[in-house]
């Protein structure tokens, strides 16, 4: 795996991550647009064995506010993300993108514009007529206000459904509680470094919410997968993409979440590197 820093239009960075740059003659590469909540270096076991399958290198970016890349601006919208894609796409020479949760709405947005021939997507966020809310950030405000990050937190992951089915049914007052006790590990510090991205991201998914229609602008080549014990409101939007999309592919993940991405387990490689090999 390579590391470089790389200059976007308006002047920031971006901390680029490629894997497998031996087999470029392959072919171009696929770009990886990351979760909220998680840098790069969660999809390493992703991208190695996605680039060993396909036998093309894998891209992968730390996208704003994460790492060695440039800060996310408080007035944030999905169009940065979009403008930071196309300039990857770019350096890389790569046309064939893979987008997971909101990274995923990041890549079904773009993918309208810029030049992708090939979109996958997994568990993506996007907000197809309001299938995305998110009445509890107001919670959320209040409790950074009072310099609770454990509590908001809390209110984050139960109204983001990020954990698991279990969990997500706790009181507030035991996730605060776990927040609280995981606060000095790896995860913990992560996750509250991470979280006030997270809710921008949220926010910027919901102001970019529309109809189906305009996805029709999307790759004829279009997969969409959607874990089978993910949060149901991602297989609502998924659904009406490929209503609409009469050339996409949608499939179901047997078995996995929300997090099947980086898992990376074999039957996901093998439907992603038979999809980008045409």
């Amino acid at each position: 795996m390579t590391r470089e820093i790389i200059s976007t239009p308006d002047g920031g960075k971006l901390e680029l991550f490629s894997t497998g740059e031996e087999l470029a003659s392959a072919g171009s590469g696929v770009v990886v647009v990351t979760a909220s909540m998680v840098t790069a270096a969660d999809y390493t076991r992703f991208a190695q064995k996605l680039s060993a399958s396909l036998g093309r290198p894998v891209h992968t970016f730390n996208r704003r506010g994460r790492g060695a890349s440039s800060e996310q601006a408080g007035d944030y919208t999905l169009d940065v993300d979009i403008r930071d894609l196309d300039t990857v796409m770019k350096h890389t020479d790569s046309t064939d993108v893979f987008g997971h949760s909101f990274g995923g709405a990041v890549a079904i947005h773009a993918a309208r514009t810029l030049p992708v021939e090939r979109l996958a997507v997994y568990d993506p966020a996007v907000s197809v007529n309001h299938s995305v809310t998110a009445d509890w950030t107001t919670e959320y405000e209040r409790a950074t206000a009072a310099g609770d990050d454990d509590r908001a937190l809390a209110v984050l992951l139960r109204g983001l459904e990020a954990e698991s089915a279990f969990s997500s049914r706790m009181p507030l007052s035991m996730m605060t509680l776990a927040n609280k006790l995981t606060a000095g590990t790896t995860v913990g510090k992560q996750m509250r470094e991470m979280m006030r991205t997270g809710v921008r991201e949220i926010k910027a998914i919901i102001a970019a919410d529309m109809p189906a229609e305009p996805f029709l602008a999307l790759p004829l080549e279009t997969l969409i997968i959607v874990g089978e014990k993910s949060p149901a409101y991602f297989g609502v939007a998924c659904g009406q993409i490929h209503d609409v999309l009469s050339g996409s592919s949608y499939t179901i993940l047997p078995g996995f979440g929300h997090d099947g991405v980086n898992r990376a387990p074999d039957r996901l490689i093998t439907e992603l590197s038979e999809f980008f090999a045409g």
